[in-house]
């Protein structure tokens, strides 16, 4: 496995030599010494990108789907040296680590068959010496810009359909977690993607990502993140109209009512809620249970929580890991401090584990007594914090779960139909799972409303989001 930049099929330092440690949250040491590189490594992974996508493109969806088909084989086949590399770099569980990498092969799989659907169409002309057609074609050579918490998923989710639908690719993964994206890139090479195809740099954030936004051949950018880099990269896209596709994060508000099953909805939820620790841009975030069940609901939530194994993820039994960074559990530390100063109530957890010296972790925490004016009850708090209120009817909860300026996934549990449809048809995020807190996969799309950004990914929408319509119009 080579952990470096990759250029024109080349494994390759950065030009300048510089490096980035690479530190294991769970134990803060190096594990890795990557290639760092700026806005020159990018510019050649441009070159290389552009010059290889004609080539790409007039290969058949066929051709192109037989190697993401084998990218997707060598994934399953070799996921015991791949979970491993995923939970040194950012912490997560080996089982989590696992479920990942199985999604990445799901992905390949998925765009594989898809690119051989990118139906175009004919159009019944009003002419009858006329033949109007409209024909998808690739849009060019896409930068992709991905984030730390899904280090491998993210990218890949990316990669396939612009791959499927012809494009090449410069990527530039997660400072924090370059090396699953690069496990990635050594698979697609072994999968046999010509030189050029695929392209990835690490390094410099806002000078690679300039080089993205003023490069006439970079034609597409896809970022997933932060709001605040969002709107620089809008910002930085206005004068070249660069296109993008932005995925920026929720606030994902849970709604639990009294017909469900309190101890079944508390497992769901305590489970999803600290997935990769709760740092998951769809992770279940705002918790409101109906004021009949609700003291219950928080009993049996707390029992599950004790059920958690706080650790490294590199042990078999841990279920919780360590945040990415100090800063990151320094801000959820913050969050929770300011809910307390407003008077939350700490039902279990609020602090550091005592047992474990070494490592950015921090408890599974929950809170109830949540106002309007903590943070927690608003931001995205990416951490294991799980903040419970009461409500008491279908439009309480609704308006409490739709106000928020993002509108990425949403949550129901309810047994009644009619209460799910009111539901997903009143919730204002662009995924609601009624009774399924993980939705999301390789066939369904994904994507945000409001200031969660737009675009979708995975689907026949996520090849869409690579493609543009070519119309043609033919006199005989």
């Amino acid at each position: 496995m080579r952990y470096q930049n990759f250029i024109q099929g080349e494994w390759r330092d950065a030009l300048s030599g510089r490096t980035w440690d690479v530190i294991n949250p769970a134990t803060e040491a190096v594990i890795a010494s990557v290639p760092f590189g700026d806005a020159n490594d990018a510019q050649t992974a441009v070159q290389a990108a552009a010059n290889a996508q004609p080539m790409w493109a007039a290969m058949t969806a066929y051709e192109r789907g037989a190697i993401l088909r084998r990218a997707a084989d060598l994934i399953r086949e070799r996921l015991d040296l791949l979970a491993p590399i995923m939970t040194r770099e950012c912490g997560k569980p080996l089982s989590e680590a696992r479920g990942e990498w199985t999604a990445c092969a799901d992905l390949f799989d998925w765009f594989a068959e898809e690119g051989k659907r990118a139906y175009g169409r004919t159009i019944p002309a009003r002419r009858a010496q006329k033949r109007l057609m409209s024909i998808p074609a690739p849009v060019g050579v896409v930068a992709t810009i991905t984030a730390w918490n899904f280090p491998a998923y993210l990218p890949v989710r990316k990669w396939s359909a612009a791959l499927a639908a012809g494009c090449t690719v410069v990527a530039r993964p997660s400072e924090f977690t370059p090396m699953s994206a690069m496990a990635a890139v050594n698979i697609l090479e072994e999968a046999g993607i010509p030189p050029g195809v695929i392209n990835l740099v690490n390094g410099e954030p806002e000078a690679i990502a300039n080089i993205f936004l003023t490069d006439p051949r970079v034609d597409k950018i896809s970022f997933t993140g932060s709001q605040r880099v969002g709107r620089l990269l809008m910002r930085g896209a206005a004068d070249g109209l660069k296109r993008l596709s932005l995925e920026l994060g929720g606030s994902a508000p849970v709604l639990i009512f009294d017909d469900a099953e309190v101890a079944a909805a508390a497992k769901q939820a305590v489970q999803a809620k600290f997935r990769n620790n709760g740092q998951v841009c769809i992770s279940p975030t705002r918790f409101y249970a109906q004021q009949s069940i609700y003291e219950d609901f928080i009993d049996a939530v707390q029992q599950e929580i004790k059920g958690l194994v706080v650790g490294d993820g590199l042990q078999t039994n841990v279920t919780t890991g360590p945040l990415i960074t100090a800063a990151a559990r320094g801000r959820v530390e913050g969050l929770v401090a300011d809910a307390v100063g407003h008077g939350s109530i700490v039902v279990t957890g609020g602090a550091r584990p005592d047992a474990l010296g070494q490592g950015y972790f921090y408890e599974p925490t929950l809170l109830t007594g949540i106002t309007r004016e903590m943070r927690v009850s608003h931001e995205e708090i990416f951490g294991p914090v799980m903040p419970v209120s009461p409500f008491s009817s279908v439009e309480e909860a609704l308006k409490l779960a739709n106000d928020t300026p993002y509108g990425l996934a949403a949550y129901a549990i309810t047994r009644d139909l009619a209460t799910a449809v009111r539901c997903y048809e009143g919730l204002k995020f662009g995924i609601v799972g009624v009774n399924d807190l993980v939705p999301a996969t390789a066939e369904g799309p994904f994507g945000g409303m409001k200031q969660s950004g737009w675009g979708r990914e995975g689907a026949e929408e996520g090849l869409h989001e690579y493609m543009e319509a070519r119309f043609v119009s033919m006199a005989l």
